[in-house]
């Protein structure tokens, strides 16, 4: 085990950048402009990957850079590079000069802020490499006698530990430290010739310790057989127009799907949005609260995986209210759309490192609880599915429209469990969805931490959350008539 070294030691190197030369290159770069900082960044990751009973692969891997980026008007310039140096600065610095100058007044300087969601430590440095390695094959045997059918067993560990300092031409200074932990077991299950998957991930931003604790990595195996055994006894799904009643926690990826990126500033800044122009209109059932919060802790220590002390700009993260009992109440915003749009930041700016200017993104989206047993939402439902569990799924911003897969669903017939059903897709958009929303369970469960976000070409952490929803009126496509 080795001590976590000094993470601003990373950043700045004598002979290679003081803290002294970042102020001023950023402030001679930046001056004339509107908005913008230099973003400093160190980054270490690992991973493992257990698979067929080997180690298949183990990966270890240091980065560091800087992204320089200038803001005048709706404008921006940004340069980067791997080098973290004074001279590299100053030559991306030469690039933002083709930008025009400021024509008003400088944006205000984020506020301070001393919080910290999590631990400085660095997860890699914790735990001993053979022990990451004894812990993937103790889950492969342990998976293995769980049950005859058991064929292949894959998986796998993961961490990163990051080091931002963000540099502004007014002087402000920030910081954040960032762990960030995975684990995942995936298992295929043989019977009579069929073959079918189950999987469970669970992380955040925090150490590894709980991920090796007998409970947890027993609990991602039972999770992932439990699934994989009832979609050996899947039968076809059914197709047509109908109640859908969905899980809570992780199906509320289709929320952030089908409505959170369209909440997103820039989409409505643009007006290519669903909900461009709409704020204050009802734009979904009573009792729809959902909410963007990069401060929630997590119930393992430290936080969860799309929280963020600070955002890529500097911003505080927050609580931010989208919809408020049906009623579109705000957009998640990064620095440059809030000053266009004349509101304040959300602490939203996000990117996925030193190379990527930031965009407004999502932290941890999900819908508030209702009032409503889940037990009885099931029983109102006459014909349609129960989703419990989702995989991957796409949609289109402009219109919300979207097409989910689920991995774990089952047939309801006048309000009972039927079988379990395989290649259910849910097709529909966004915002009618939320205006379908017919019960609201008191059950809100968030993820358990494995969910990455993708945007223009960018992907960040992120998590996603809700209490079981019942929605009437909601496509299914399958092959069973």
């Amino acid at each position: 085990m080795t001590d976590t070294p000094d993470p601003r030691s990373l950043l700045y190197r004598p002979g290679l950048l003081t803290p002294d030369d970042a102020r001023r290159l950023t402030a001679a770069a930046l001056g004339a402009c509107d908005d913008g900082e230099l973003y400093l960044q160190f980054i270490a990751s690992e991973s493992f990957g257990f698979d067929d009973g080997r180690l298949k692969t183990a990966d270890y891997s240091r980065d560091a850079g800087f992204g320089l980026r200038g803001v005048s008007g709706e404008m921006t310039g940004f340069a980067h590079a791997n080098e973290i140096s004074a001279a590299a600065i100053a030559r991306a610095g030469e690039t933002l000069k083709l930008l025009d100058p400021a024509k008003g007044q400088p944006a205000l300087a984020p506020r301070s802020s001393n919080r910290h969601l999590y631990t400085d430590a660095s997860p890699l440095d914790g735990v001993p490499f053979e022990a990451k390695v004894r812990l993937l094959e103790t889950i492969d045997a342990a998976a293995r006698a769980r049950d005859p059918r058991v064929v292949q067993v894959s998986a796998s560990l993961s961490a990163s530990w990051s080091v931002i300092e963000i540099v502004r031409a007014d002087g402000f200074l920030a910081q954040d430290v960032r762990p960030l932990v995975r684990l995942n077991v995936s298992i295929v299950a043989e019977s009579n010739g069929r073959r079918e998957t189950g999987s469970f991930g669970i992380g955040g931003r925090r150490l590894y310790d709980d991920l090796f604790q007998p409970e947890t990595w027993n609990r991602a195996i039972d999770t992932a057989l439990a699934q994989a055994l009832v979609n050996l006894e899947s039968v076809a799904a059914p197709a047509g127009e109908m109640t859908v009643l969905l899980g809570p926690g992780w199906p509320g990826v289709l929320l952030h799907e089908a409505v959170g990126h369209g909440l997103e500033g820039d989409f409505n800044r643009k007006g290519t949005s669903a909900f461009s122009g709409r704020i204050g209109q009802r734009v979904a059932a009573p009792g729809v609260t959902v909410v963007d919060d990069g401060t929630l802790s997590s119930d393992h220590g430290g936080a969860r995986r799309g929280s963020l002390s600070i955002d890529d700009e500097g911003t505080p993260t927050q609580e931010n209210v989208l919809i408020e009992d049906g009623i579109l109440k705000g957009y998640m915003q990064d620095r440059l759309n809030a000053r266009l749009m004349g509101v304040e930041p959300t602490g939203n700016g996000r990117r996925e490192n030193y190379a990527h200017a930031p965009m407004p993104r999502m932290t941890n989206t999900f819908m508030r609880a209702g009032n409503d047993d889940p037990a009885e939402l099931l029983s109102r439902v006459k014909n349609g599915i129960f989703a419990k569990s989702f995989g991957g799924g796409q949609v289109d911003i402009t219109s919300g429209k979207f097409v989910f897969t689920c991995t774990e669903a089952y047939r309801v017939e006048n309000g009972k469990l039927g079988a379990p059903i395989k290649g259910a897709t849910l097709i529909g958009d966004g915002p009618t969805v939320l205006t379908r929303v017919v019960g609201i369970g008191n059950d809100l469960a968030l993820d358990e931490g494995v969910g990455i976000c993708g945007k223009g070409g960018q992907s960040v952490p992120a998590g996603v959350g809700q209490p079981s929803l019942l929605v009437e009126g909601l496509t299914v496509g399958g092959t069973g008539g």
